[in-house]
């Protein structure tokens, strides 16, 4: 039996790029969220969706920056 495929780990600010382009024209997509979920936002127009990780694993074509992993909340003091 083989070993299970090594999982990247993905944070909180990573830039991604996605197989399918959405119907902005845009590929790339930003992680907002990570867990059983991923929460994501369209860099071409915005739009935020949320989709399984097995889903969105078989998705990512490749990582283009690394975030910092910090949930940062606009408006707040130090975010």
């Amino acid at each position: 039996m083989s070993d299970p495929p090594e999982r990247i780990p993905y944070r909180i600010g990573d830039v991604v790029r996605l197989r399918k382009t959405h119907p902005c024209g845009s590929t790339d997509w930003e992680v907002t969220r990570t867990g059983i979920d991923f929460g994501l936002k369209c860099l071409g127009c915005g739009r935020r969706v949320m989709i399984p990780r097995t889903k969105f694993e078989r998705a990512v074509k490749q990582v283009l920056k690394h975030g910092d992993g910090i949930l940062r909340f606009p408006g707040l003091p130090g975010s």
